[in-house]
């Protein structure tokens, strides 16, 4: 516990007086993002592409994949990848799809594998999805993603006055977006499992800066008199502890998925940790930065009764 005696006490950090950096690193980050999304793309999984996904492990010994490539080359494939997982090489991802693309051709694909490979390796997953099935379930993706989001940006818009909302509601889209420019540029696989895990960070992103800010609106009613600039200050240290202990022990769970859950697992790991670095480091340098903007002291004033909306 010392070494985290100094989170743990109360701080008095000067946060906000590397703002204008942190304006410039969020733009960097948000043009990086733009970038690599129109220029990459998405590395789509099975779930969204369409095609067929096999896990087979070799019965002796490590697996020479380009060995497995060259006799797999011969298949009428738009697409073939090969990927050893595991720590002995003994496993082997296979993700095809057919010139067809359709299900039987995804069938006969499999079939044509199975033959090649033979009895020396052990089919532990097969899954096949179909091309309308596929953009079925990106819709839906995309649906599920847009369908949070607004329902997020409603409880923010209510839960607090406008100037809140609004830094509330940037720092979630800039949380969000960044983490997904991301999956982009480090070409991680984008699935079902992965909006599950951008869904995930949305809540966990909105419920950061909710605390941050709640506190604040604490310490407007405290302490009237207190210049804005030392307030905004002072309520981020109120709840940095907070704030990082939580943070810590998010990372810990999704580095340990990261590290040893696999490749069903890991950019549903990586989303939440990459999304975890970058909504506790937007809760400060873009929600509550953004709040500088305005003259909160000025506005709580004009407010008769709950100055900062309904609770």
């Amino acid at each position: 516990m010392k070494i985290f005696s100094w989170i743990i006490k109360d701080t008095a950090f000067d946060f906000l007086k590397l703002r204008k950096v942190g304006y410039a690193l969020s733009v960097l980050l948000i043009i990086a993002s733009i970038a690599s999304i129109a220029v990459k793309g998405f590395n789509y999984g099975i779930d969204f592409s369409g095609g067929v996904l096999i896990d087979v492990k070799s019965k002796n010994g490590p697996v020479d994949v380009d060995s497995i490539r060259k006799e797999l080359s011969g298949l009428k494939l738009d697409e073939l990848t090969l990927q050893a997982v595991g720590q002995t090489g003994e496993q082997l991802m296979i993700r095809a799809q057919a010139n067809n693309a359709d299900e039987e051709s995804q069938r006969i694909a499999v079939n044509q594998i199975k033959d090649i490979l033979g009895k020396d390796f052990t089919f532990e997953r097969i899954e096949s999805v179909g091309p309308q099935v596929g953009d079925e379930l990106k819709l839906s993706g995309i649906l599920a993603s847009v369908f949070a989001c607004v329902a997020i940006s409603l409880y923010i818009w209510f839960r607090f006055e406008w100037r809140f909302a609004l830094g509330a509601l940037i720092g979630l889209f800039h949380d969000l977006f960044i983490t997904v420019g991301l999956l982009s540029m480090m070409h991680f696989e984008f699935s079902l499992t992965t909006i599950a895990a951008i869904l995930t960070l949305a809540g966990y992103s909105v419920n950061d800066t909710v605390v941050t800010y709640d506190r604040i609106r604490e310490n407007l009613q405290k302490f009237k008199k207190m210049p804005q600039y030392d307030l905004l200050n002072k309520s981020i240290n109120d709840i940095f502890s907070r704030t990082i202990l939580t943070s810590l022990t998010t990372m810990f769970a999704s580095v340990a998925l990261l590290v040893f859950g696999g490749d069903a697992l890991r950019s549903f790991a990586f989303v939440i940790t990459a999304g975890v670095i970058i909504g506790t480091y937007s809760s400060i340098y873009v929600s509550v930065a953004i709040l500088n903007f305005f003259d909160l002291h000025k506005a709580a004033a004009e407010e008769e009764v709950n100055p900062f909306g309904n609770v």
